[in-house]
């Protein structure tokens, strides 16, 4: 334990180190750091969530659980390129001054990508660990229908609205995953928030939102000055920003973070209820790998709006 606690304490002081050197080199316009800016923001984060913890609680995601760390960054990739297929169609922001080499580029996506699930994910449990909202609950509430199909029909709405009415619909695909997907983590075992809210527990919905607001604003901040960034192109609501983001965007970030969790909990739900023999697993991940070539490819023809 006293070992992991030194560790623990390394990654926090190891964060804030390549914060110095990302935001000194930033100030000082060096064009690599520049380039690489969102990489020196979310990999520290992830280094400091984890490292604090374990100081709170104990626990940490890369010293005692590192596989499981692995494979939420894997999921994150595949998570956050669904939304990027959505955007395909929606066309709500795209990325400029990426970097032109296609064979630094698309890993460059994954690394990026991979970041999405573990900094929500570890955010939200570090504001647990740190006691907030520690008692918050309501009643239990028991409904006169099954939630489960109008979880579905709402989902199913939220992802197709969206596609039909880009203009007006596209802010319902933030919320479309977790409608659509928690009745199935139910159906499969695994951790339903909808089922956790109506059973009146409040705490975990609350720090992931809080996460939520966090992250998006931790993302924003650091996009700003960046040379590979992303712009928004919203068809309305386009005003106001707070750096890239419009004001009223940042409404999006803390539904994102409940439908990042349930994704989570749905992609935990089949690896330990349908994908539960390795050759299940391989395919799983061969189809997964294919998803994400085929979407790095649209995003090169579609989404980069510039090449540095």
């Amino acid at each position: 334990m006293f070992i992991k606690r030194k560790v623990a304490q390394g990654e926090i002081l190891l964060a804030l180190a390549l914060w110095g050197v990302g935001l000194a080199g930033a100030a000082s316009g060096n064009p690599a750091i520049l380039q690489w800016l969102y990489f020196f923001a979310w990999y520290p984060l992830i280094l400091f969530l984890d490292g604090l913890l374990f100081c709170r609680r104990g626990d940490s995601w890369l010293l005692n659980r590192p596989r499981a760390l692995l494979r939420l960054a894997f999921w994150s990739v595949t998570v956050w390129l669904v939304f990027e297929a959505f955007n395909y169609v929606l066309k709500n922001w795209g990325y400029a001054g990426v970097v032109a080499n296609p064979l630094v580029r698309w890993p460059g996506y994954a690394l990026a990508f991979a970041t999405v699930l573990p900094g929500v994910l570890l955010a939200a449990e570090v504001l647990s660990a740190l006691g907030a909202w520690r008692g918050a609950r309501s009643r239990p509430r028991k409904l006169p229908f099954a939630w489960e199909p109008a979880a579905l029909l709402l989902g199913m709405a939220s992802a197709v609205l969206p596609l039909v009415f880009p203009r007006y619909a596209f802010p319902l695909i933030w919320g479309a995953g977790f409608f659509l997907l928690d009745p199935f983590v139910k159906l499969l075992g695994g951790r339903s928030l909808i089922q956790a809210w109506l059973d009146g527990e409040r705490r975990e919905h609350l720090c992931l939102l809080a996460a939520g607001l966090f992250c998006g604003l931790w993302w924003e901040a650091w996009n700003y000055g960046a040379t590979a960034k992303w712009v928004y192109t919203l068809p309305v609501l386009n005003f106001a920003k707070v750096f890239e983001m419009p004001l009223l965007g940042y409404l999006g970030f803390p539904p994102f973070a409940l439908e990042c969790a349930v994704m989570y909990n749905f992609m935990q739900a089949l690896d330990e209820r349908v994908l539960i023999t390795q050759r299940r697993c391989r395919y799983a991940i061969v189809i997964q790998l294919a998803f994400w070539l085929l979407m790095f490819a649209a995003l090169d023809a579609r989404t980069v709006i510039s090449f540095q």
